[in-house]
């Protein structure tokens, strides 16, 4: 079998919530659900529409939003077996997020290291939080507004001929899915992949997700 490289989502993947929609939730400035919805809707891009949500929030409230989205958030069940696993079958494991270091680092913390974990950064030096975006799209992106570009960083990457897994559940990971060997989905994504005609295993534990890259590819010794 050839190489096989996983890319892995953080937010509702290896997280059970999206911890940008829990922190907009939780401190509801006004005017954020409409950009969500915009997003979901795909009239404005992710990059937009991120930033747009984290503007209406003070840089007053840091510890607050780094405190509270730390609090809440919960690793899917199976998550510590499957970094094993990976890391006994020699695949590499990438972690791609449109989420933002300053909950996705720690909270990846215990289970690292990994071969490498992309996100955005956020900057609280101004009167609201700013939103950089590292990890831009290529020239090859068809969206060239997605943040943290999923499908610039897969083919950046990738080696040649090897197989890519694309494990991941919401509009964040769509660009991404298009291009997939293999797609591991739940929840929006899956409405995604079914609506576009995108092959896709369902999943909804890092249990499922082990027992679908063996079914599908046989990377089990």
């Amino acid at each position: 079998m050839t190489q096989a490289i996983i890319f892995c989502d953080f937010d509702g993947t290896i997280t059970t919530n999206d911890n940008l929609i829990a922190i907009m939730k939780h401190f509801d400035p006004p005017g954020w659900e409409p950009i969500k919805d915009e997003i979901l809707a795909q009239t404005i891009s992710i990059r937009e529409g991120v930033t747009r949500m984290f503007s209406l929030l003070p840089s007053s409230k840091k510890d607050e939003v780094i405190a509270y989205v730390l609090e809440q958030a919960e690793i899917r069940e199976g998550f510590a077996d499957f970094v094993a696993y990976a890391r006994r079958e020699d695949i590499p494991l990438y972690i791609v997020s449109g989420g933002i270091d300053f909950f996705v680092y720690p909270l990846l913390e215990p289970f690292g290291p990994f071969e490498g974990i992309y996100c955005n950064t956020a900057d609280f030096s101004g009167d609201t939080i700013r939103i950089d975006f590292s990890h831009g799209c290529d020239d090859e992106c068809a969206s060239q507004g997605c943040g943290c570009c999923k499908p610039s960083i897969i083919r950046k990457l990738l080696a040649g001929g090897a197989t890519s897994i694309v494990i991941g559940d919401s509009i964040t990971d769509l660009q991404a899915a298009k291009h997939a060997d293999l797609v591991i989905a739940r929840d929006f994504l899956i409405e995604k992949c079914e609506e576009l005609n995108i092959p896709y295993e369902p999943f909804e534990n890092f249990g499922d997700v082990t027992e679908i890259i063996d079914a599908k590819l046989g990377v089990r010794s």
